[in-house]
This record gives C-alpha cells, sequence and structure tokens, in this order.
C-alpha cells in the first residue's frame, strides 16, 4: 500500500540566480518519494532589508532552508535567524569552498554570481543556442559540418529539448528528423566534425507521447498513423537501420530523461574523441 504523499516547504536563498540551489534542493527531495516539496526561491539576496523580507515569508511557512549566499555577514544572519526560529539551515556552496582553501591553500574570493561573468565561454552558449535554434528539425542540412553533434531520430525522441540542453552547455548541436521512406540531407552522411547520434525509444512510449501530442491538436487532425503502434515500430526499425548502417550510435530515450541523455551524449563524445 503506497503512502499518502506528503508536503514540505522548501526555502531556496541565493544571492545569484538561485539554479545551483535548485539543483541540489530537487536532487535531495527526489530521494523522497513520499514526501514533495513546496519550493520557495529568493534570488539575487544580498542586502539586510532583503533578507529580512525573506524571513518574513519563511516565518509563515517554515520549512528547511537552504542557501548560497557568499557574503559571511549575510549567511552569519540566516544561519542565525534559522536557529532562532527552530529551523534546519545549511549552507550548500560553504563545505565545498572548505575544500577548496584547504586544498589550494588560499581563500575563496566571495564573488557574487562568480559563475555567469561575460566570459568566452558565456559567448560560447550564446553562439552555440543561437546555432541550435537555426539547424532545429532538419532546418539549413547545408552546413551541418559545422555543429558539434547532430541528433537524429523519428518524431517524439525529444531532440528538440536535448538539443537545446547541450546548446546550453555550449554544445551547437543540430536535429533532423527521420522520417519513413525518406533519404536523409546527404551532407549528414559525408559529416566528418559532428558526432552523430540516433535517439530510439520503444514504440509504446512514442505512441504515448503523440497521442499527448494529438490530444492539442487542431480539430479534424488524423492521428491514426501518427499513434499507431505498428506503424511506429516500422518507423523505428527504418531508423535503426539507418544507424546502424552508417555506425552511428543510439540511445534509447525511453526510460530517461533529458538531462541523462545530454549526459550519454557527451560521454560519447569524451570517447570519441
Amino acid at each position: 500500500m503506497n503512502k499518502p504523499q506528503s508536503f514540505f516547504h522548501l526555502h531556496l536563498i541565493s544571492d545569484a540566480t538561485g539554479e545551483t540551489l535548485l539543483a541540489a534542493g530537487r536532487a535531495a527531495s527526489a530521494q523522497y518519494k513520499d514526501a514533495r516539496a513546496i519550493e520557495h526561491i529568493y534570488p539575487l539576496i544580498r542586502t539586510e532589508k532583503q533578507l529580512a523580507k525573506v524571513f518574513e515569508d519563511i516565518e509563515e511557512e517554515p520549512g528547511i532552508v537552504l542557501y548560497t549566499v557568499v557574503d559571511q555577514h549575510l549567511a552569519g544572519q540566516i544561519d542565525a535567524k534559522a536557529v532562532e526560529m527552530g529551523l534546519p539551515c545549511v549552507s550548500v556552496l560553504e563545505p565545498v569552498l572548505t575544500v577548496f582553501q584547504s586544498y589550494l591553500g588560499t581563500p575563496a574570493g566571495r564573488r557574487v554570481g562568480a559563475q555567469h561573468v561575460l566570459d568566452a565561454e558565456y559567448f560560447r552558449r550564446i553562439d552555440a543556442l543561437n546555432f541550435t535554434m537555426e539547424h532545429d528539425d532538419g532546418q539549413l542540412p547545408s552546413d551541418i559540418e559545422e555543429a558539434d553533434v547532430v541528433l537524429i531520430g523519428i518524431s517524439r525522441t525529444s531532440k528538440t529539448p536535448t538539443s537545446i540542453y547541450l546548446a546550453n552547455r555550449g554544445i551547437k548541436t543540430a536535429n533532423i528528423p527521420i522520417v519513413l521512406g525518406v533519404p536523409l540531407p546527404e551532407s549528414l552522411a559525408n559529416a566528418k566534425k559532428p558526432l552523430i547520434v540516433g535517439l530510439v525509444a520503444t514504440a509504446e512510449r512514442i505512441s504515448q507521447v503523440r497521442q499527448n501530442r494529438v490530444l492539442g491538436s487542431t480539430a479534424g487532425y488524423d492521428a491514426n498513423g501518427y499513434v499507431d503502434r505498428a506503424a511506429i515500430t516500422e518507423e523505428l526499425a527504418y531508423a535503426r537501420q539507418i544507424c546502424t548502417r552508417h555506425n552511428w550510435p543510439m540511445i534509447d530515450v525511453s526510460r530517461r530523461s533529458i538531462e541523462e541523455t545530454a549526459a550519454a551524449i557527451v560521454a560519447l563524445r569524451s570517447r570519441t574523441r
């Protein structure tokens, strides 16, 4: 018998965007299937006045407090206020900074939002995002050689969201749909630089995803062939045949999140290099 799901408040205080906290909080809360976090995110908290308002909100809905604040005075206030309210409180970055300081023999610079500087890496990510958006769903196949990764697959194998996720990591990613009986662009078969990866899934999974798409389609849309599992099985066989012929690796995305698929692709890039 499944336990009824309970809820708890998770307060995330950051002096920057809060992305690090959100990832850490979700990774931890995902380990508790019977408890769901109600997330309260407070980004760009850099003054005592802002912090006071945050704790007014926390007092109304108490819960776990996680924070990434490099200003030690503000961090001390967060710790003290949490103790006063009897709430569990953790500085997510401080233990990591302590290890770095011990190993490197020098204290951290304590720069707010240091990971978000407008450096060459930042502009490389922007360039990758622009490239990926311009090469979505088979667009501009003539310059596919400029891509770092090309994703191919039949409809609803998560090509576009995976491409965007990779682009956000600075990897120029194009994606090209595989349509039964339609040859892929010659430029793809001749490409030497990009890693070409086929995304596949079970017919059941693709049918389910396509059915959800059909529910939001315009009236009169003929969905029979689109969600038919026998037709999807034929599409998948065609896609696998193409990948096998060209010796392109395949990743089954049936039970993978976008993040897990992207991680597998990054690992493939490391090995093929």
